[in-house]
C-alpha cells in the first residue's frame, strides 16, 4: 500500500523551438552577423569582423546549452511512504530525494517580477521543486500536490455501519 502513487507529475522545461527551428534561427543570426562583418570590412574596420565571429560563436554555444538544458526533467511521486522527487539531468544522471509526508510542508515563496519558488520543506530540509515551470503552472502544481497531501493526511473512510441509513 505504501508504494501506491497518490499523486504523480512530470515536470519538463518548455522549449518553443524544435531542433530544425533552432538551426534556422542560427542560420539567420549567422547571415546577419556576416552582413554586419562585411559592412565593417568594407568601411576599413576589419578587426570588427573577428568580434562578429566571436559573437556568432557565443550565440551558438548559448543556444546549444539552452537546448541541452531542455532535456532534463523532474518526476514527483507522492505515496504513503513519502514524496519522491527524482531529477534527471540533461546528461542522464538521476538524483532522487524522498521527503516524509508527515513532516512535509509546501510553500510558494513570492519573488517580485519572477515566478514564485515552490519549496517542499521537511523539518529543516528544503527542496525546490518545479524550477522549470512558469507562474501559472507552478501554482497549479502546488495546489494539486497540496490537495493530494491533504487527502493522504486526512483519508475518508466509508464504514457502512456508521451510516445513518444503515438502521433502516
Amino acid at each position: 500500500m505504501s508504494e501506491t502513487p497518490l499523486f504523480q507529475a512530470e515536470v519538463v522545461p518548455h522549449r518553443s523551438l524544435s531542433a530544425r527551428g533552432m538551426n534556422v534561427l542560427l542560420a539567420v543570426v549567422a547571415a546577419m552577423v556576416a552582413i554586419n562583418a562585411a559592412v565593417f570590412v568594407v568601411l576599413g574596420a576589419w578587426p570588427v569582423a573577428g568580434f562578429c565571429g566571436v559573437e556568432l560563436l557565443l550565440a551558438t554555444i548559448l543556444f546549444r546549452l539552452n537546448v541541452r538544458a531542455g532535456k532534463g526533467s523532474e518526476y514527483l511521486t507522492l505515496t504513503h511512504a513519502g514524496l519522491k522527487i527524482e531529477r534527471v539531468e540533461p546528461n542522464g544522471t538521476r538524483r532522487a530525494t524522498t521527503l516524509t509526508p508527515a513532516w512535509l510542508k509546501l510553500s510558494l515563496e513570492e519573488r517580485p517580477g519572477r515566478a514564485p519558488l515552490l519549496v517542499a520543506t521537511e523539518r529543516r530540509r528544503q527542496v525546490e521543486i518545479a524550477r522549470d515551470l512558469g507562474e501559472e503552472e507552478k501554482r497549479s502544481l502546488a495546489s494539486a500536490l497540496s490537495e493530494a497531501l491533504d487527502r493522504l493526511r486526512n483519508p475518508l473512510f466509508d464504514n457502512p455501519q456508521l451510516r445513518d441509513d444503515w438502521a433502516d
